[in-house]
């Protein structure tokens, strides 16, 4: 077995993570990349929006390194929950470019500093609000992630598709018939379970 790098590994989970998430809005239409899919809003869009600004605060605000990128949705008086979803005037190429900007970003936060080097979460109460970059970046990690699952539940309501990335469904074979049937025998042993309480 041979060493590893902290920073390569944890950089190569935060990328799979962003590729993920990305890759849930290849081959959809502006309406669906936007359109409200759970009794709070959640979208595809709408969580990449959100991922850019967690990587753009995280791991660069936090570490002295502000981006410069313009976030209205995160300013005094801003609407609440407005870095959840793309406005009509905020294009799919805008929410993108802005997410592969903050990657640059955060990227080289994390070239620059050590691991243990410390930092202040801005939105943080004072005196709880200090936190490693190692602490920061794993963070990311389990926050992209998190996302990523909620698009591939968003995506397979949209069109079906699923899947960790392109090339990788990590789903069993099976046909629609196959899948429809899963779901029925699921179905049953929910409301079997449900009587029996």
């Amino acid at each position: 077995m041979t060493a590893s790098d902290p920073k390569a590994d944890l950089h190569r989970y935060l990328q799979s993570a962003r590729d993920a998430l990305l890759w849930k809005l290849q081959g959809l239409s502006e309406y669906d990349i936007r359109r409200p899919l759970t009794p709070t809003g959640t979208n595809l869009l709408g969580l990449v929006k959100h991922v850019a600004g967690i990587e753009l605060g995280y791991l660069g605000d936090t570490f002295g390194r502000p981006s410069g990128e313009p976030q209205p949705w995160l300013e005094d008086g801003a609407e609440t929950n407005a870095d959840m979803w793309a406005t009509a005037d905020e294009s799919r190429e805008y929410i993108v470019e802005l997410y592969r900007r903050a990657w640059a970003h955060a990227d080289a936060t994390i070239d620059a500093l050590a691991l243990d080097t410390v930092g202040k979460v801005p939105w943080w109460p004072s005196g709880g609000d200090e936190v490693t970059l190692h602490h920061a970046v794993v963070r990311v990690i389990a926050d992209t992630h998190r996302h990523a699952g909620h698009a591939d539940i968003l995506r397979e309501l949209v069109d079906g598709a699923v899947g960790m990335n392109q090339g990788n469904d990590s789903m069993p074979p099976g046909d629609a018939e196959w899948w429809e049937n899963h779901r029925g025998r699921l179905e049953r042993a929910a409301r079997e379970a449900d009587r029996d309480a």
